[in-house]
């Protein structure tokens, strides 16, 4: 079974933890039944990278797939978030994991800045 890992920084504030949540509800449901997924956050609130890889297993995941919930593809996504992952892979041995590029450039992202813009 796939699970997405839904990963952000994490903030100090409840409410922005919060939004990645609800972010992931939404994947979940526009994914359908068979996937599962999961939100972490890279630091400053849990569950953290090896909780949420954790919770995938626990919930009969056999492959991983880390998406940084990121907008740049900066040393969070390329350096920090690959190692916290492969660092939690190493504790489920068996379970393919594997971690996307960040959101980066997409038409699906200036369209969202077009609609905010009015």
């Amino acid at each position: 079974m796939r699970a997405i890992l839904l990963i952000d920084h994490g903030s100090r504030r409840a409410e922005s933890n919060a939004q990645l949540g609800r972010i992931a509800r939404m994947v979940a449901d526009q994914a359908g039944d068979g996937t599962i997924v999961v939100p972490a956050h890279m630091e400053q609130a849990a569950p953290d990278i090896a909780a949420g890889f954790a919770e995938c297993v626990a919930r009969g995941a056999t492959e991983v797939i880390a998406v940084p919930y990121l907008l740049a593809q900066g040393r969070h996504a390329t350096e920090d978030i690959p190692r916290l992952v492969a660092e939690a892979a190493a504790t489920h041995p068996g379970v393919a994991f594997r971690v996307t590029e960040a959101l980066g450039v997409h038409p699906a992202l200036a369209a969202i800045v077009l609609e905010r813009a009015g």
